[in-house]
């Protein structure tokens, strides 16, 4: 009897001790599958578990096993070029969660620490330090990105000094902060749907030189203190500007000016003439402008774009434009112009387009006449006698028996510059007006 009590006794601590050997196994296993999903945490010192698996004195075991600490929060942070990207990377993914269309994948390449290689991001040294790698420039043209708007984005890139987001879908206003840019010197946001008053935030930035908002759907006034900027271009055609031309209209150093497709009313200001430095193109089509046309246009010396078209500009044509010798483009179609073409207009060697068609012109010289058969000049609905697809006898007439009045006639037969085709005995040489 007290043997096979021995015995069971014996058989139990046999099973208690294998039981206890298999739950140390489990115990191992599970240390070992904790140390292999720890492994790849970086680590700069180990330090040791002691486990103790237990069942009895006979049973006890003890395992040692080596972990790798739990990772700092330090050593969990992106790693970036350099710290200037660094400030910039929330700014953009914040930007990315606001994209609500992206047609053309663009944003899927807006990921990890290396911004320099996202698509439409370009970066360079910063001019305050040469050893440096900032975000300098973004390209968004033709992205067709869709955003609500571009506050808390623009405006905290404190390093670009380009932006280009032509034909996105981006909406809302421009952020006043943008001011704060120092470096930014071309602004291209046109083709989009940004809204509201001229941006006056724009007027404080001193080093822009390029401005392009066309395209949008801005309303309201044109600061005039705009125009006196020194910018290389200003485009802000197609949008719903409503507001006369200042009279230091020029005053600008552009050489690129496109006021087209707004409701620009008022005439055409005399002061364009000090715009004498690089005016190349100016783009009025399009508006509400009136008055008669200025003498001191003559005075655009490095025009070789002027298209006034689709206006109500009345008057004679100045013979001074015959001093414009650069010019290769003139549209005054569409206006209530009306005497003569001046032949001193159709003798400029480089005219290649000359649109007076839907005026109430009455007479051109032989070279307007060579320039209509080269197929250069447009005269038709005027009120030119002989030439086909006129006005008829009866809208010339009840137009020139409405009163027409302007100032400054004298002037008009006037040449700011000497015109080979008349020598001395041509038109009156008047110097240019201060």
């Amino acid at each position: 009897m007290h043997a096979a009590a021995r015995i069971n006794r014996v058989l139990l601590h046999r099973r208690m001790s294998i039981n206890s050997l298999i739950r140390m196994e489990v115990l191992i296993c599970m240390i070992l599958l904790l140390s292999v999903d720890v492994k790849s945490t970086l680590v700069k010192s180990q330090r040791p578990l002691k486990v103790i698996a237990g069942g009895g004195a006979a049973a006890a075991v003890s395992v040692q096993v080596t972990l790798p600490p739990v990772a700092s929060p330090l050593q969990n942070q992106l790693i970036f070029a350099d710290q200037r990207l660094e400030i910039v990377y929330p700014v953009i993914q914040r930007f990315k969660n606001l994209i609500t269309s992206d047609p053309l994948n663009i944003t899927s390449s807006w990921i990890g620490t290396d911004i320099c290689k996202y698509k439409g991001f370009y970066c360079e040294s910063p001019p305050d330090n040469k050893s440096a790698i900032a975000l300098a420039s973004i390209d968004f043209n033709g992205f067709q990105l869709s955003s609500p708007t571009l506050v808390g984005f623009l405006d905290l890139l404190p390093d670009l000094a380009l932006f280009h987001a032509n034909s996105n879908n981006f909406a809302g206003t421009i952020p006043g902060n943008i001011v704060k840019l120092p470096y930014l010197y071309e602004l291209d946001i046109s083709n989009n749907r940004f809204s509201g008053p001229f941006p006056t935030a724009i007027l404080a930035m001193e080093g822009l030189s390029f401005l392009d908002i066309r395209y949008n759907f801005f309303s309201g006034s044109v600061p005039p203190e705009l125009f006196a900027k020194d910018l290389d271009a200003l485009f802000l055609n197609n949008n719903n500007f409503m507001t006369r031309l200042p009279d230091d209209i020029g005053a600008t150093h552009v050489e690129y000016l496109t006021l087209a497709n707004n409701k620009f009313f008022g005439p055409i200001p005399r002061g364009i003439a000090k715009a004498l430095s690089g005016l190349s193109e100016i783009l009025l089509l399009d508006n509400m402008l009136s008055g008669c046309l200025p003498y001191e246009l003559g005075l655009l010396k490095e025009a070789v774009v002027f298209d006034a078209g689709n206006n109500n500009l009345t008057g004679p044509l100045p013979f001074s434009l015959g001093c414009l010798e650069k010019l290769e483009v003139l549209n005054f179609a569409g206006n209530l112009l009306y005497g003569s073409v001046p032949d001193v207009l159709c003798g400029l060697r480089n005219l290649m387009n000359l649109s007076l068609s839907d005026n109430y012109l009455t007479q051109a010289g032989p070279s307007c006449m060579r320039l209509i058969k080269n197929g250069v000049l447009d005269v038709r609905k005027n009120c030119i006698p002989g030439q086909p697809f006129q006005r008829s006898v009866a809208e010339c007439a009840a137009f020139f028996a409405r009163p027409r009045n302007c100032p400054y006639m004298d002037t008009y037969s006037q040449v700011p510059c000497w015109l080979p085709t008349f020598g001395a005995s041509g038109p009156e040489l008047a110097p240019s007006p201060s």
